[in-house]
């Protein structure tokens, strides 16, 4: 062993004793429908595995967020039908993938973020109103809560119930996922969305991917002031967005530095960019001689 990491043999023989007072936890969990849910699924079933009661609150209408193994879902009622939610999610990956200015792409996602969050505003307040469903929770005694804070309903329920709280998030727009761990995020350095900019700008870019932050003022207004409000309401009392995402006690961030950007990183945010690899064996490739 290493000078300075020897162990006693008391201190090692009481480390091993409380390995058996450990105990499997309640989990309760709140996702993001479409592929947050896909990757989170692979974490909850090795949750399981380990023994950890998981339970998960999810809209009766959905994409892929079905009932599944032996996970416990609890489900609640909204004001939109399938055939609503299909076509929305369709017309936003369509756009996503657009060609075109950048005044064309930006109006257009745009709308398409807009019908987007106003499903997830809708869902998060008929959750909150399902006083059924939040008693059930208040008295699970759940000992933390995972949740994508993109769409912020398990932050607030995160607060109301006392919990703490792990985001598993692949970034939340305007850069409140920055403002919310305090990391730097300088527009000389980490380029901004829809500017097709590398790490590596010259002045005039640099000048422009500053300009592009303008935009976040207005974005995060008409996409989060909803959600303020609702939390301000349902928590009776005024808070903001930032204050409940500062709160989180761990952030698992669903990105591969191989593939993004590198950017600063806090102590309590643990990349996990692999979790969104399907663990599959290749298959066998015999050799042909010619």
């Amino acid at each position: 062993m290493a000078p300075g990491l020897s162990a006693s043999p008391p201190v090692v023989l009481l480390l091993l004793s409380l390995l058996g007072l450990a105990a499997a936890g309640k989990l309760l969990v709140v996702s993001v429908d479409g592929s947050p849910w896909l990757s989170m699924r692979e974490v909850l079933d090795m949750l399981q595995q380990k023994g950890h009661e998981v339970v998960v609150v999810a809209p009766e209408v959905s994409i892929h967020m079905k009932p599944y193994k032996n996970l416990v879902m609890k489900m609640y009622s909204v004001p939109f039908t399938q055939e609503d939610m299909d076509k929305a999610f369709k017309a936003f990956f369509h756009i996503t993938f657009e060609e075109g200015s950048f005044l064309e792409r930006y109006f257009k996602v745009f709308e398409a973020v807009k019908r987007f969050t106003d499903f997830g505003f809708s869902s998060c307040r008929h959750l909150l109103q399902n006083q059924e469903l939040v008693s059930y929770l208040e008295e699970s005694k759940f000992d933390a809560i995972l949740t994508d804070p993109v769409i912020p309903c398990g932050v607030i329920l995160a607060e109301h119930l006392s919990l703490p709280s792990v985001f598993f998030l692949r970034g939340i727009p305007c850069g409140l996922d920055f403002e919310a761990t305090q990391c730097p995020h300088p527009p000389s350095y980490v380029p901004r969305g829809f500017t097709d900019l590398t790490d590596h700008m010259t002045f005039f870019q640099r000048v422009k991917n500053l300009l592009f932050d303008t935009q976040n003022l207005f974005l995060c207004s008409f996409a989060y002031d909803p959600f303020t409000k609702l939390a301000s309401e349902f928590l009776k009392r005024e808070v903001t967005l930032q204050d409940l995402l500062r709160k989180g006690s761990v952030w698992l961030l669903r990105l591969e530095f191989v593939l993004d950007y590198p950017r600063p990183l806090m102590p309590n945010i643990i990349p996990i960019g692999g979790v969104n690899c399907a663990h599959k064996e290749l298959p066998q490739v015999g050799h042909t001689l010619f």
